[in-house]
């Protein structure tokens, strides 16, 4: 996966983008457009797009501190990438959009369950812990859940955007 200078500088903007667009939306709890970058940029990039992913990752470790809430940072977005890796890279257009809002939504209503591993083993919680953990976060979950899913409306033309861009800095 060896990047050119302008897949690095482009990458660099996209990872930063991810981080901007969550200060912006802090406003507004667990409504975010962090899932539908990562789909959009996996969708486009593939295994490249784990780079901005972790761009992100690594800001948001250096600009909010790295504390035990960011450890999960470090694999729940792969577990988003990985996910989108496995759908069809062909998929017909009349299913693009409601199939990556479907997804975009899944990791958000399951994010206190993806999250949950870690903070039972960093604070030493049992089983039965881990699940009173998860529980008390199920409101937020279905916030993010919800939010997701009408936030990923924006996927679709993400990636046209993004295709079209790369196909324009190709003939370049």
């Amino acid at each position: 996966m060896k990047l050119t200078v302008r897949e690095t500088v482009v990458f660099a903007m996209l990872g930063a983008v991810m981080y901007a667009s969550k200060v912006i939306m802090e406003l507004a709890p667990n409504i975010h457009l962090l899932g539908v970058f990562t789909i959009a940029f996996t969708v486009v990039y593939r295994k490249k797009a784990l780079y901005p992913i972790y761009i992100y990752v690594l800001l948001n470790g250096i600009l909010s501190g790295f504390a035990t809430w960011w450890i999960p940072y470090l694999y729940v977005w792969t577990i988003l990438w990985g996910v989108v890796m496995l759908l069809p890279k062909h998929m017909p257009k009349k299913v693009q959009a409601p199939v990556y809002m479907v997804v975009c939504a899944l990791h958000g209503f399951l994010y206190g369950v993806l999250y949950a591993p870690s903070q039972a083993l960093l604070f030493g919680l049992n089983f039965e812990g881990m699940i009173a953990w998860i529980i008390s976060g199920l409101p937020f979950d279905f916030i993010h859940g919800v939010s997701n899913f009408f936030c990923g409306i924006l996927i679709v033309p993400i990636v046209s955007l993004l295709r079209r861009l790369e196909n324009s800095m190709r003939r370049d």
